[in-house]
Formats: C-alpha cells, structure tokens, sequence
C-alpha cells in the first residue's frame, strides 16, 4: 500500500471515534458549567457555614484526585457493587464533576471581583435578592470568567483523550486498538493530534469572538 493509502485508512479508523470525542465535550462541559455555576452561587451568597464547608470539600476532592482515578471509581468502582455506567455516560459525569469544581472556583472569582456596593444599590433602588443577583451581577460575573472559562473548555476537550482507558470509543481509543494491530504508531498518534488540534482550533476560534464580544479582552 502507498504512504497515502496507508494514512487514509488511518484517518478513516480515529474519525470514528470523532463524534464521541464532540459528544463527552459538550455534555461534560455542560453539565460543569452548570453545576460549577449552581455551586458558586451557593458558596457567594449562601449564609449556611455548613453548606460552605460541603461546597469547599468537594471542590477539594475533585481537584486534588487524578481525573483517571475518578473515571475508573465511576466505570469500576461502582459495577462492583452493581451500578453499571456505559462508558460514555462515565465519561461524561466524570468529567463533569471534576468541571463543577474547576468552573465554580472561576465563578466565584467572578462574582469576587465586583465591588459590594453594586449589591447595596441594587437592592436600595428596589431590587429584589434574586433579581441582583441574576440581572445585575451575574452577567458582570460571567463576562470576568468568559477568558478562563474558554481555557477550560479547551483543556476539557484535550482530556477527553483520558477515557480511552475506560473504553469509551473516542479517537485515542481507536488510535490504542490500531496501534496494537499495526506497526504505524508514529502515523498514528501524530494523526490523532492532528485531529485534536482540528476540533480545538474552531472551539478556540468561537471562545476569541465571544470574548471580543463579551468578555475582557487584553489587546
């Protein structure tokens, strides 16, 4: 066979494995925004000490144990006592527990950065709690976070090539099973990241417009 052949019989076995990888992104994405988000308003404007205490033990927890570690508790761990996740459905929950810590810290600093008497106002011209804190301060909030909120969602699509080891059948997956059966590794995995770099690049691309729109732009 031809070199060209050859890589387009690769690039044809990962493409497989595209979907999936789009697939654990965007719902593990979501689901740690919006945990991260329901966390850090909890942990900003929450008057309980207790409810503090569990939201800080948490993101502790989720961020000082590998990603791989809560994988294989997720997919593993609990088949051995009969609660059985398809690997996908771990993947996603796996990495979207670990983002509702990343993402509640990168809130909190948003809501952190706005000054206080912004909240008295609001509430001094009529303003009811929640609506200060759902139209007044969460769009400032959100427009801080937007920069790292968009790293984050670039490095989460990166590790989405961790749950492989679980058998989720993403592009490392398939590029592991090729390279068992081949002796092409450098084509390979230099094809794999090739594939990365060409899904990262328009998610890159749409964090850049929204943060020229949006958020804070440093010229």
């Amino acid at each position: 066979m031809s070199g060209l052949s050859i890589f387009l019989m690769v690039l044809e076995g990962l493409a497989a494995g595209i979907g999936v990888t789009i697939l654990v992104t965007l719902a593990s994405l979501a689901l740690g925004v919006c945990l991260g988000f329901g966390l850090a308003l909890a942990r900003q404007f929450g008057k309980l000490w207790a409810v503090h205490a569990l939201i800080d033990t948490y993101c502790e927890i989720m961020r000082n144990i590998p990603a791989l570690t809560h994988l294989f508790i997720l997919y593993f761990g609990l088949a051995s006592i009969g609660l059985r996740l398809s690997s996908i459905a771990a993947a996603i929950l796996g990495l979207g527990l670990i983002g509702g810590a990343v993402t509640c810290d990168l809130f909190r600093s948003g809501f952190a950065a706005l000054p206080n008497g912004q909240r008295e106002a609001a509430l001094a011209v009529g303003f009811t709690p929640l609506q200060t804190i759902f139209d007044i301060l969460t769009p400032q909030a959100l427009r801080i976070a937007l920069p790292s909120l968009g790293n984050y969602a670039v490095q989460l699509l990166k590790d989405t090539s961790i749950v492989s080891a679980i058998a989720a059948p993403e592009i490392m997956f398939y590029a592991r099973s090729m390279v068992t059966s081949s002796f092409q590794t450098t084509l390979i995995y230099a094809t794999a990241a090739g594939l990365y770099l060409l899904l990262g690049l328009p998610l890159m691309q749409a964090i850049r417009v929204l943060e020229t729109r949006y958020g804070r732009v440093k010229a």
